[in-house]
């Protein structure tokens, strides 16, 4: 009897039907189990964003009804996903070109709206060249694991704080590291020091996304250039946000011409999706030359690299979104600080409100959601140390001070219920 379409036969045996031997479903399940028992097992809200209303969106609750939130931990600082700007070029350059980009550059060649992306960003950052991955995580990943091998004898010096791609890009690169404790420059000096002459690559970002403080940059380069290391900033939470174009904290502090290698994101303050980083021709030709994660990947459709270059263009001249984020910012901060919530103090756009258990945590976000209709979702380990976990907010220059008001009284609510820790209780074992 021919197989029918409804009839379709399985292209693969089920785990669970093959022969006798390793339960490998097990294997799962117990790795499931366990962070189910650890209180830090992830769910993620079925969220849809309404366009034109940022930061509105749809919630679907798993029983189906939809309900209206308000989303208070968006990425998109700025809201330029849903800039008029950024989503004409969109749509205009995907009835132009297709959706698709055909393959990676190496088959299908460069598509001409990222080719444009990629000056736009050099000159962002004021570098020669740019070049563009499919996400932020890549980049770092690609860019500091090729640049690493490519230098012989390197020695990498990575903050302890810095992201797990940048982790796995010093990771992947096989040199041999030394890890200098946050922010610590005489721990960094040290380290220099006793590496000699060999070559050194030092690794850092400039905004710490989960705690929101900023790496000292001019000081870092001033280490670079006494003991004779190259430099690679990771500028991910700070482009579009910081700086007079928005090339983010080492334009902010005129330090840009001293750090060898910039990446950023398009994903967060440009409101779209891609990594990047910036510096030298010799450099950027040289990852792209040899980074796997860019050779053997497909590349940015053409309509996202128009999208997002439109982003930065916009950002490049308008610094009305910056004034408006950096304040609403700061209201919010100081709205919940006068409540008496646990606000770990920054000095940046990122509001950590504090809460030190990852199950009560789940629960502050849960009771957000499904009492108030605010959306934040908890950070857990290993996002950040046990006993640290938190809500992450992130005010844009949308939520306004009547969107302020009502999630003070919310998380003021939510602490009473849950009897949840004051400020003033937590700052200490969150600083260590």
């Amino acid at each position: 009897m021919p197989v029918t379409r409804m009839q379709a036969a399985p292209t693969t045996t089920p785990i669970r039907e093959r022969a006798a031997g390793t339960d490998y479903e097990g294997h799962f399940r117990n790795a499931l189990e366990r962070l189910h028992g650890e209180r830090r097992y992830r769910v993620f809200a079925d969220i849809e964003r309404i366009s034109g209303r940022f930061p509105t969106a749809n919630w679907r609750r798993p029983d189906g009804r939809t309900t209206e939130i308000t989303v208070w931990c968006s990425n998109d600082y700025l809201g330029m996903g849903q800039h008029p700007d950024v989503v004409a070029a969109m749509t205009e350059t995907a009835r132009r070109c297709g959706v698709g980009a055909g393959g990676t550059r190496n088959i299908a060649g460069n598509n001409s709206p990222l080719v444009d992306l990629e000056r736009e960003l050099a000159d962002l950052h004021g570098k020669e060249a740019g070049l563009v991955f499919t996400s932020g995580y890549v980049s770092n990943q690609a860019g500091i694991s090729t640049i690493a091998k490519l230098i012989p004898d390197c020695l990498i010096l990575s903050d302890a704080f810095n992201h797990n791609s940048m982790i796995e890009g010093v990771r992947h690169s096989g040199c041999e590291k030394r890890v200098f404790r946050h922010n610590d420059l005489a721990h960094l000096e040290e380290l220099l020091a006793a590496a000699g002459d060999r070559p050194k690559l030092i690794v850092f970002e400039s905004v710490y996304s989960m705690d929101g403080d900023v790496a000292p940059i001019e000081k870092i380069c001033d280490l670079a250039q006494r003991y004779g290391a190259m430099t690679y900033l990771d500028e991910v939470h700070a482009v579009g946000l910081y700086g007079e174009r928005g090339a983010g904290m080492a334009e902010r502090d005129g330090v840009m011409h001293r750090v060898d290698v910039i990446e950023g994101t398009l994903a967060k303050g440009f409101g779209c999706v891609g990594g990047y980083i910036t510096g030298s021709a010799l450099l950027c030709d040289a990852v792209r030359s040899h980074a796997a994660g860019f050779i053997f990947t497909t590349a940015l459709p053409p309509a996202i690299a128009a999208a997002a270059r439109a982003s930065v263009r916009y950002l490049k001249r308008s610094s009305v979104e910056r004034a408006a984020h950096q304040r609403q910012a700061a209201r919010t901060k100081a709205a919940l600080e006068a409540a008496g919530l646990p606000v770990l103090p920054t000095e940046t756009h990122i509001v950590p409100v504090m809460v030190g258990d990852a199950e009560l945590c789940k629960a502050a976000a849960d009771h957000l959601l499904e009492r108030h209709a605010i959306y934040i979702q908890p950070i857990n380990y290993p996002t950040v140390p046990r006993g640290t976990e938190r809500l992450r907010i992130t005010p844009s220059p949308f939520h306004d001070e009547a969107r302020i008001a009502k999630l003070t009284a919310a998380l003021v609510e939510t602490w009473e219920t849950l009897d949840l820790p004051r400020a003033g209780t937590l700052f200490v074992e969150a600083a260590e």
